[in-house]
């Protein structure tokens, strides 16, 4: 998958936080189209924080939609539709980074031996998607380095976010796929946006 070039990040940040302002300030989707990368169907989330903590997180695992319209939904998503928080209010993007994560396509992980699992999930690089019937969970890869996790908890975390039980990764018919993503995120509201070194997870 190509990468995008930081120009490119640039303009997918500054479209994520158009959306979501005139999405607040009018009820309206922006229609906004862009050329190159961002006709590419790509998988994307936005992730907002307030004062270094999450604020919303939403996104399309999977590249199903143009790469600028997959970014104007997530966005809007995430302020409005995260069951974890309350919506946005316009007032607070003030207060708000915005951050995009470009992905490249979840690719299932098979092993014989599901106690292998752990060896196969490398920590700074990748993200996790796990499937068992209808539940489903993902989690960024910048979330296992945020919070310190090894491979093993980086599994049990996103069996829990699915909903289901912390080892529920050790069961046969628990599908776990692995993706990785580039991130670009303001440096401070409505500030310079950088590419973010995920084995580092700094600005």
């Amino acid at each position: 998958m190509k990468l995008l070039s930081l120009e490119d990040g640039v303009k997918a940040v500054k479209l994520a936080r158009e959306a979501i302002e005139t999405y607040l300030r009018t009820g309206k989707k922006i229609n906004k189209r862009l050329g190159g990368v961002f006709a590419e169907k790509r998988g994307v989330f936005t992730t907002l924080n307030k004062h270094r903590m999450l604020r919303g997180c939403i996104g399309f695992p999977y590249p199903i939609k143009r790469l600028d319209e997959a970014i104007i939904e997530s966005a809007i998503a995430a302020a409005t539709e995260d069951p974890r928080f309350p919506p946005v209010k316009l007032e607070e993007m003030d207060e708000i980074e915005v951050e995009v994560t470009i992905l490249t396509p979840p690719e299932k992980v098979e092993v014989e031996d599901r106690t292998e699992l752990p060896k196969k999930i490398e920590v700074g690089r990748h993200g996790l998607l796990i499937k068992r019937g209808f539940y489903s969970g993902l989690l960024l890869p910048q979330v296992a380095v945020e919070y310190n996790f090894d491979a093993e908890e980086f599994l049990t975390q996103t069996c829990l976010k699915a909903g289901l039980s912390p080892d529920c990764w050790l069961l046969e018919d628990t599908e776990v796929y692995v993706f990785e993503g580039q991130i670009f995120a303001e440096k401070e509201p409505r500030g310079e946006v950088v590419e973010v070194d995920i084995k580092s997870c700094k600005l």
